[in-house]
């Protein structure tokens, strides 16, 4: 029987007395304080874990971008504290890159990570409404009169204690930037576990935005990324305990807290020795070394969206707008234009308008009904993941200080085409039918039905031993992979469509490679090429930071994982399927009997799920399962 557990708060860890130079979240002594003060609040946490694994379960998730209005309450007593209009915006910037996965240093992740690493989806816009409907550019400035810093137990949150309740938490994101003190760079209330005035983040002034009091190496804006990952009901990546659960599938087990820059890989002791994903927001790396989100962390952000969710009130809210004539005295912009349109990507630009603090830039192909919206500082934005031969609308408006501007008329354009090609490497569909390519050279091919797949030959030599594949100029949501022989190597499933790449250093010998193109759930655009490259090396490849990769040789990317083993009752199944896939998962003891079968979900967003066997007793014991190729069997021993 599949049983689900919710997770055991461990409040080990210590934040008292820690050194200012590591980072140091508050997030779960309040959680700790708010769960004595109200012991309800456990029972609705489990109950929103409940409608979570529900949410992943389910599975086939319509992709859709979620807007969050915020609201800036700056608590200040003094004038540094009373941070600028640019440093706000400069955090906002930071929030809807990281969350859109558009951050500069998202190229960093390593290829451990790159197939799960996730466009969390999520838009932030100023406020351009208060509650009672009058125009406001999302920003409430509170001079206080308190006379020290506020902590972690809400002060800042009442006018009582010197600072200012929140703002209606179905309407807005509340975020209160003051001075927090005793080295607590933030922290933020879970779902359902705060008040309608206290539910929200709390950063502290020294560590908000790029600009300003920004305080290396803390001044890049990921405080307030970790901090709203929490309010989106994500947990710290090592669980707050030793090897402890963050309930995502996705992310390796961790020791415990990673601080300032881990050389990658840095290996858990944990059971199995994973690599950690230190590069993740919620562990507690430095601004510069933390830069992805998971696809398992989106789904369980998501589903508080979902129909019943937690925060699904706030899909209704029309704070992102401004209010009926709040633009008549903020200018439009205009100059109106768009280049360097491809068949996946263009640049719409707009004259700067005098006054305005930021922008909000709408887009949508011609025949949606929905469209995506994003706040921006700059009068530009590149556009890219665009689909080919396709009409696109956008508008923009400006947020001026007081008031926003009426909507622009809205610019058309179409993406060009995807560049067509003839391909010499039919047929190629199997692993045996693999064609010999060149080193070092750039080649093409057609993925030309939604059932077509490429496969290609090359080998390395004694003296150039490291590998190096990529794929470009993809038309459509094509993916890698690597094979040594049979056996798999490598894999690349980035969710964009423009280009894949798996690097695989410090290998054998004078082998035979094999890679392998597709397109994922079948995706393909009839006569379209993309570019394949494979290159060998007697030096390491390296990343595009200019950093080595590590030694990859010794990492395992089988088609089906099941892990640890030995097994606690917690079992991990991790696939890499090439489009959505619905397994049976068997489990049988050492006679032969099945003694337990799961039906689970599994696509390239989420490649892992759970299964609990609690019930069995401790011996030996054999998963059984259908990757989508083959049935595969791995041999477990159950020890809890």
């Amino acid at each position: 029987m599949k049983k689900i557990y919710l997770l055991i708060l461990s409040l080990g860890m210590g934040m008292t007395g820690a050194l200012q130079a590591q980072r140091q979240c508050g997030t779960m002594d309040h959680l700790h304080d708010a769960l004595q003060q109200n012991p309800l609040i456990e029972q609705k946490m489990h109950e929103i874990e409940e409608h979570t694994r529900q949410f992943e379960a389910a599975g086939n998730h319509e992709r859709v971008v979620i807007n969050i209005p915020v609201v800036f309450h700056i608590v200040h007593r003094n004038s540094t504290q009373n941070i600028s209009d640019a440093q706000i915006q400069s955090q906002l910037t930071v929030l809807n890159n990281d969350f859109r996965r558009l951050n500069a240093d998202a190229s960093l992740v390593p290829s451990t990570f790159t197939g799960v690493a996730a466009d969390m989806e999520f838009n932030f816009c100023m406020a351009q409404r208060t509650p009672s409907g009058a125009a406001f550019n999302g920003i409430n400035r509170v001079a206080s009169t308190r006379t020290s810093a506020f902590g972690t137990n809400d002060a800042v949150k009442s006018a009582s204690t010197g600072g200012t309740p929140g703002w209606n938490p179905n309407e807005y994101l509340n975020v209160w930037v003051c001075e927090i003190g005793n080295n607590i760079l933030g922290y933020a209330t879970f779902p359902g576990t705060a008040t309608s005035t206290t539910d929200g983040v709390v950063i502290d002034f020294r560590y908000f935005g790029t600009t300003g009091t920004a305080t290396a190496p803390f001044n890049r804006g990921r405080t307030a990324t970790h901090e709203v990952g929490h309010w989106l009901n994500l947990r710290h990546i090592w669980g707050d305990a030793t090897c402890g659960s963050d309930l995502v599938n996705d992310t390796p087990t961790h020791n415990t807290a990673n601080y300032g820059c881990p050389t990658f890989p840095h290996f858990s002791t944990c059971t199995g020795a994973p690599i950690e994903m230190t590069m993740n927001y919620m562990d507690y790396s430095d601004d510069a070394c933390m830069y992805m989100f998971s696809a398992g962390q989106k789904a369980r952000a998501q589903a508080l969206f979902a129909a019943g969710g937690a925060r699904a009130g706030l899909l209704s809210s029309q704070a992102c707008s401004p209010p009926s004539g709040g633009g008549t005295t903020c200018n439009t912009p205009g100059s109106l234009s768009t280049g360097s349109i491809t068949a996946s990507s263009a640049t719409l630009s707009w004259a700067a308008v005098s006054g305005a603090v930021s922008y909000n830039l709408e887009y949508k192909t011609a025949a949606a009904t929905t469209w995506t919206t994003f706040n921006t500082a700059a009068t530009s934005v590149n556009l890219t993941g665009l689909a080919a031969s396709t009409a696109y609308n956008w508008r923009v408006s400006t947020v001026c200080a007081s008031s926003s501007s009426a909507v622009s008329a809205t610019q058309n354009f179409s993406t060009t085409a995807a560049v067509t090609c003839t391909d010499t490497y039919e047929a190629n569909n199997s692993i045996s039918a693999a064609r010999t390519i060149p080193l070092n050279t750039n080649i093409q091919a057609i993925i030309s039905s939604s059932t077509d797949r490429d496969y290609f030959r090359f080998s390395n030599t004694t003296a150039a031993r490291n590998v190096r594949v990529t794929l470009t100029n993809l038309p459509a949501d094509y993916d890698l992979r690597l094979y040594r022989g049979s056996s798999q190597v490598g894999i690349s499933q980035n969710g964009g469509t423009t280009s894949e790449t798996i690097i695989y250093n410090n290998t054998l010998a004078a082998t035979t490679y094999n890679a392998y193109v597709y397109g994922y759930n079948g995706a393909f655009v009839s006569g379209a090429c993309y570019t394949l490259r494979a290159e060998i090396s007697g030096t390491s490849f390296l990343r595009d930071a200019g950093e080595a990769i590590a030694d990859e040789a010794e990492v395992s990317y089988e088609a089906l994982q099941v892990y640890p083993n030995p097994s606690n009752g917690v079992l991990n199944i991790r696939l890499q399927p090439e489009g959505d896939l619905r397994q049976t998962i068997e489990v049988f003891n050492n006679l032969g009997q099945r003694v337990e079968s799961v039906e689970l979900e599994f696509s390239k967003d989420a490649p892992a799920a759970v299964i609990t066997l609690s019930d069995l007793n401790d011996g030996l014991y054999y998963v059984r399962v259908f990757d989508g190729n083959e049935v595969q069997t791995r041999r477990i021993l159950l020890k809890k």
